[in-house]
């Protein structure tokens, strides 16, 4: 797909589609430290997860408002995604948000407008999707920049939806997400990339809206 390496995509919940010969592949330290912009991230600490907390939607909600005024009409799409973004599931206490610009390659056009208004870039991945993340100014938030028409938005924004209206899939992944978390994993990354199976389960049922057996 355009050369772009398939892989977990970082400290979210989109998924990867059954398509992808190497989708189960892990990113290796290497590949997790070159994405990284500024300090390096802390190593082995603990994956903690919270009982959804009902106040989430209102910070995404700040967020998103912050975002439009910072981007004006270059901010395409702007969409809460992730754990936090579904009502009862447990999660890391981050708020996941999606936005889309016309070209997130062409950092000129919507970095300077970001940072001024407190947002710090800490990933920049060309060789995949041109992604980049920028963490909040006072809320943690990991803010996800695609370009328009990036397969990735779409993939986000289904997992999402199904969550939302699906309990037994969201039991499933509830489920999955406190065994992991207690493991060790040297990079949050790491973790990420264990959720693979579960989500590329839960997608393909998503695709064709049927619920597991």
């Amino acid at each position: 797909m355009n050369g772009q390496r398939a892989r977990r995509p970082r400290s979210a919940d989109p998924v990867a589609t059954s398509d992808r010969p190497d989708e189960h592949v892990p990113l290796t330290d290497d590949e997790i430290l070159a994405g990284i912009v500024g300090e390096a991230p802390v190593t082995f600490q603990p994956i903690v997860l919270v009982e959804y907390d009902p106040a989430w939607p209102g910070l995404y909600e700040r967020e998103e408002a912050r975002i439009r005024n910072a981007l004006g009409d270059r901010a395409l799409l702007v969409e809460h995604v992730g754990s936090t973004s579904v009502p009862g599931l447990p999660a890391k206490p981050i708020v996941d948000i999606v936005l889309v610009v016309g070209d997130s390659s062409d950092e000129v056009d919507y970095v300077p407008r970001l940072e001024a208004a407190g947002y710090v870039l800490r990933i920049r991945e060309p060789d995949w999707y041109e992604h980049r993340m920028f963490k909040g100014p006072d809320t943690n938030v990991n803010v996800h920049v695609y370009s328009e028409g990036c397969e990735e938005i779409e993939r986000y924004l289904l997992f999402r939806d199904w969550l939302r209206r699906d309990p037994v899939d969201r039991e499933r992944y509830e489920q999955a997400k406190w065994e992991l978390a207690e493991r060790d994993w040297k990079f949050v990354q790491n973790y990420a990339d264990a959720k693979s199976e579960i989500v590329e389960e839960i997608i393909a049922r998503a695709r064709v809206g049927d619920g597991p057996s």
